[in-house]
């Protein structure tokens, strides 16, 4: 069988991340790279594929089966209505949109089209968040109550010496990192509804946040907490526990996601899970059963290629929709709003 072919737009460090993803693949074969930049000249030649300075000029000529937009978040909405008019089904990464309105855009003209879009939250792949989901879902820790979740860590000032516009109105932690936690959340603890947020820019002084505090309500009675920094030096991230990306240095002993119900906890990426043997005996004095969840580790990025694949085949329906990618950016943009007002921001679902 001849491998699916997928282009890539976008020649950044997210966008190389699917290009290895594709070549490495069994199912899927890396076609052709789109990105006007001088640098984008030795990485094509490198890869061994067609280079184009732009999804026009792609189109134009050799058109693959799919395409994966890695291009800067301000272009996500024009180059996904591209593909939607060219009915070429699209892996498009996160965040959605810049803004609510211009994803709402991009949701609506998704809907007309038989094209189908999958939102690149590529840790909706995860095992380890699969696994998790499923612990929840089973009843093991009886009605959900809570949950505590923590993204800190530091971003080196080269970060932000390389890419300016990371210190802008646009970026920001809560935009660029909290729009993962915000997937991971509604996986684990169902739709969010309402949020509560400080923020602060105190340590690096940048037009947007390096820190915020939040507070989460969810459509199912239980309530969330939330630490997020760019300047923390803490192992406390996704990246730094799950051990899933290995350019980061990993901490085995470490946690970001304490889920806790009616009948016991689950901390992970640990995985480690506590729970009472009997429902009818539960108190604080008496001792948990402990144990811990098995889990496969493997990488989201390569599993979301297979998944995207699969979408551009017909063979399977986008794990993360396009109306997923809206509702993320809706509680980022409330977290926004709620640090700048002090107030309650509720959440549309529609």
């Amino acid at each position: 069988m001849s491998k699916t072919r997928i282009a890539v737009a976008g020649v950044g460090y997210i966008g190389q991340a699917h290009m290895d993803a594709a070549r490495l693949s069994p199912t899927v074969t890396l076609s052709a790279l789109v990105d006007p930049s001088p640098a984008a000249v030795g990485i094509a030649a490198k890869a061994g594929v067609p280079l184009y300075a732009s999804l026009e000029e792609m189109l134009a000529g050799d058109r693959p089966d799919g395409v994966v937009l890695a291009t800067p978040n301000q272009l996500h909405v024009p180059h996904a209505l591209l593909c939607l008019d060219a009915g070429l089904t699209m892996l498009l990464e996160k965040p959605i949109a810049s803004t609510v309105a211009e994803a709402r855009i991009l949701v609506d003209a998704a809907e007309r089209t038989t094209a189908k879009m999958l939102i690149g939250h590529h840790r909706a792949h995860s095992p380890i968040m699969a696994r998790a989901r499923e612990v929840v879902q089973s009843g093991k820790l009886g009605k959900l109550v809570s949950v505590m979740g923590s993204a800190l860590f530091f971003k080196p000032d080269a970060y932000f010496a390389d890419g300016p516009w990371r210190r802008e109105i646009g970026a920001g932690p809560i935009l660029l990192n909290m729009i993962h936690e915000a997937h991971n959340l509604r996986m684990l603890c169902g739709d969010v509804v309402a949020v509560q947020a400080f923020a602060s820019n105190a340590t690096r002084g940048f037009a947007v946040e390096d820190t915020a505090a939040i507070n989460l309500r969810f459509a199912n009675g239980a309530l969330g907490s939330f630490m997020l920094s760019d300047t923390a030096a803490s192992a406390r991230s996704w990246e730094q526990t799950a051990r899933e990306n290995k350019a980061y240095s990993s901490y085995d002993d470490e946690d970001c996601y304490v889920i806790s119900g009616t009948f016991g906890s689950l901390s992970k990426p640990t995985m480690r899970l506590k729970t009472y043997g009997y429902a009818g005996d539960r108190s604080w004095w008496k001792p948990f059963d402990l144990s811990v969840v098995d889990i496969l580790r493997d990488d989201p990025i390569k599993l979301q290629m297979e998944h995207f694949g699969a979408v551009v085949r017909g063979e399977a329906q986008p794990l993360v929709s396009a109306g997923d990618g809206l509702q993320n950016l809706r509680i980022t943009e409330a977290i926004t709003q709620a640090a700048k007002s002090g107030r309650t921001v509720e959440i549309d679902s529609q």
